[in-house]
């Protein structure tokens, strides 16, 4: 069943609420933005290892997925997922902490920059971005289940490509069987890296898989925040309220390639200036221009806001210690006190 957002009418008070929740979402946004421009500034000047995954053009769809979760909640962000980190309260140190290989940092420099996670506060580090996070969410959401822990949602998020994994299907299968309050973000950036959606699949919408498992669909313009915010908060509200599991398709355009070792000159130039092609953070602008909920020159406070904010972590990162593997205690960080000695 595939839902739709119903219109209706709002109050003065639900108007300014959905204001405030839709500027504090943007910030969310501008901030992930401008921490991964200066990552990939920092990558090409040689001072990260490993690869490097931005989200530009994906923000809104991700910090719709933070905003919507609660603490208690479950989330599995992936590695276009910077703006849901950080509203789901992923401090801006973890993150660059681990791209810049501090051990101060929640792995303690020892692991790839995108497998970062905080367990324990609701937050799983990645495994791979090839659907196996769906499994770990479900499983975490049976445990609960056991525990007699109720009214929590678990959601994590895939790329189009990933949705034809054998892990995608045998844990929404799952899902839908044990009625899970599992909520499934599909980014359908149009390319599995470089395969278009035309070599992936045949069915109409991506959405229609959700029929085939048994559970609700939503379909939203993931370069428009509000739809984003609106479409995943009845997703969880929905989860959360026992309907089962809930598909998100989420539709948008990439505009990056798929790492920062991508030129991603396989793009149709036809999808970059179509609709998809909007940067989701250039229409949430301009909408709060149109809508008179913040000035330009506020726009620009908090750029300049949030571009301290990320020197200032940055300058605070690069003193900081790098695992020295001749002192390493090189144990599992949560076995650590089963170690002998």
């Amino acid at each position: 069943m595939v839902l739709q957002t119903a219109e209706a009418p709002c109050s003065c008070m639900e108007a300014s609420e959905n204001s405030q929740s839709f500027l504090k979402a943007y910030r969310w946004m501008l901030l992930a933005r401008l921490v991964e421009e200066k990552i990939a500034s920092l990558y090409r000047g040689g001072k990260i290892f490993g690869g490097v995954f931005v989200s530009k053009g994906q923000e809104a769809l991700s910090v719709a997925i933070g905003s919507s979760l609660r603490k208690g909640d479950i989330f599995a962000p992936l590695i276009r997922d910077q703006a849901g980190r950080l509203a789901f309260g992923e401090p801006l140190l973890d993150c660059l902490r681990t791209y810049l290989g501090s051990r101060l940092g929640p792995m303690r420099g020892r692991d790839g920059n995108v497998h970062r996670g905080r367990p324990k506060e609701g937050m799983l580090p990645m495994i791979s971005h090839l659907g196996a996070m769906i499994p770990a969410v479900a499983g975490c959401l049976m445990a609960r289940r056991f525990r007699g822990i109720e009214g929590t949602v678990g959601a994590t998020c895939i790329g189009d490509g990933g949705t034809s994994t054998g892990a995608f299907h045998e844990a929404m299968n799952l899902a839908a069987v044990e009625r899970l309050p599992l909520v499934m973000v599909v980014a359908n950036n149009q390319y599995a890296y470089s395969t278009p959606n035309s070599r992936q699949f045949v069915c109409r919408d991506l959405v229609d898989k959700a029929a085939g498992y048994g559970i609700e669909g939503h379909s939203v313009d993931a370069t428009d925040l509000g739809a984003c915010l609106k479409t995943l908060g009845q997703a969880v509200d929905r989860a959360r309220a026992g309907h089962g599991p809930q598909l998100v398709i989420g539709s948008l355009l990439r505009l990056a390639g798929h790492g920062e070792h991508d030129d991603a000159h396989y793009v149709d130039p036809a999808l970059k200036e179509s609709a998809l092609g909007r940067d989701c953070l250039k229409v949430a602008e301009q909408h709060i221009l149109s809508s008179k909920w913040a000035a330009e020159s506020t726009l620009l406070d908090w750029n300049e806001e949030a571009q301290k904010q990320i020197d200032d972590a940055v300058a605070l990162t690069i003193r900081e210690p790098l695992p020295d593997p001749n002192q390493e205690d090189w144990c599992a960080l949560a076995t650590r006190h089963l170690s002998e000695g």
